[in-house]
């Protein structure tokens, strides 16, 4: 099993100032698998209640019966189809001396699960877990992780084949039962094509009106699907970064599939030979290499922006982390080089530097402040 020690560590620093800890990300990503082991790690007192288990919906029928003398951990998985437990959680950590803490398991966004911010502020605690990243699978397995993305079950599936088909079964059993259980009323069919259709603007700047001539309905209704997507894990937006430089600058967010796995699924991309000779190969590249540096850097999306001007400069990443302002560049070939818009946006930007990450094997300078830095080297090269 890959270890994810960062992640069982992230639970316990929460835990130590939050009585409820949610671990939230799409399904079959890992959230039960983690929870088992953090409690083992905790080597206390552990109960758990799967909410798509007839037998624990039933002992959890009366919240507060069940859940009143328990102590130490209580792990409550797939919180999303009952959260009108949140408002029991509450009473029971404002308890004086409570004994108990909650770790609750989701596939919902907080602001899918509007009544854990409302009904716990002060007293919960979020961590995303999202698939494997390069870190934890090791830079000699990069290509892989690429390809067949960070899904645990699609990452170590014995074939290529038997990785693309659970990806084009989960595809699937999202749709169709995963959307409906969150009660977002969406046909499975359109919400699919829209999905596919949000495949090839991957890496591109979202248009509202271009997606909703394509797909034959209003801005309102397509902004609808998006948000279907990002509050179930699918899709990231990243930001525009915007200041008083005297330039037009884009203000839309870039659209990014969150998984590389499934984007390659959702474009018909079977395996490595039909991904080099696609036509989205390099914004796929982007945005996987995109991703694992955020990852590595523990980037929060808040801290995370792209960069363009309507004269055509532009930068795939800026992290603005206090007054600290970084630069970074996405480029699937073996021989990157300056160019006039790396050179604008590390001037314009005012930026500590620009670190181009690239598909060769080498890490070497560019130019003053500008650096070109291998992929299979970015974990060790780029400090967080």
């Amino acid at each position: 099993m890959i270890g994810r020690s960062a992640h069982v560590a992230e639970l316990t620093r929460l835990f130590r100032s939050h009585p409820v800890v949610a671990i939230l990300g799409p399904r079959q990503v890992g959230k039960t698998t983690l929870a088992r082991v953090f409690a083992a790690a905790r080597r206390g007192e552990a109960h758990r209640f799967d909410l798509e288990n007839p037998d624990d919906v039933s002992r959890l029928s009366e919240p507060m019966l069940a859940l009143d003398r328990l102590a130490g951990l209580v792990i409550i998985d797939e919180i999303q189809r009952r959260p009108d437990l949140f408002q029991a959680l509450r009473v029971l950590v404002d308890r004086p001396q409570s004994r108990a803490r909650f770790l609750v398991l989701g596939s919902a966004s907080p602001d899918l699960l509007r009544q854990s911010s409302e009904t716990l502020a002060g007293r919960i605690a979020y961590h995303q877990l999202g698939g494997f990243s390069l870190g934890e699978v090791g830079v000699g397995r990069r290509a892989r992780l690429w390809q067949r993305g960070g899904f645990p079950r699609s990452y170590l599936a014995r074939t290529e084949g038997d990785s693309y088909e659970w990806r084009s079964q989960f595809v699937g059993t999202f749709l169709e039962r995963d959307i409906p259980l969150l009660g977002l009323r969406l046909p499975a069919a359109s919400l699919r094509r829209f999905w596919a259709m949000l495949a090839h603007y991957h890496g591109r700047t979202w248009n509202a009106s271009e997606l909703a001539r394509s797909f034959g309905l209003s801005d309102t209704a397509v902004r609808g699907y998006l948000d279907a997507l990002q509050g179930t894990f699918m899709v990231r937006l990243l930001q525009p970064w915007s200041e008083n430089l005297g330039k037009r600058q884009v203000k839309a967010p870039k659209v990014y599939l969150a998984d590389s796995g499934l984007l390659h699924v959702l474009l018909g991309i079977r395996d490595a030979a039909q991904l080099d000779v696609h036509p989205k190969v390099g914004a796929s590249f982007e945005g996987f290499a995109l991703h694992e540096l955020a990852t590595h850097l523990g980037a929060d999306p808040a801290e995370c922006f792209f960069w363009a001007t309507y004269q055509g400069a532009e930068l795939d990443l800026l992290v603005v982390r206090g007054r600290r302002r970084r630069g970074f560049e996405f480029k699937l070939t073996t021989s990157p080089a300056v160019t006039k818009s790396t050179r604008i946006a590390l001037q314009d930007l005012r930026l500590d530097g620009i670190d181009v990450v690239h598909a060769g094997s080498r890490t070497f300078p560019l130019a003053e402040g500008i650096r070109a830095v291998s992929i299979d080297r970015m974990l060790s090269d780029i400090r967080p």
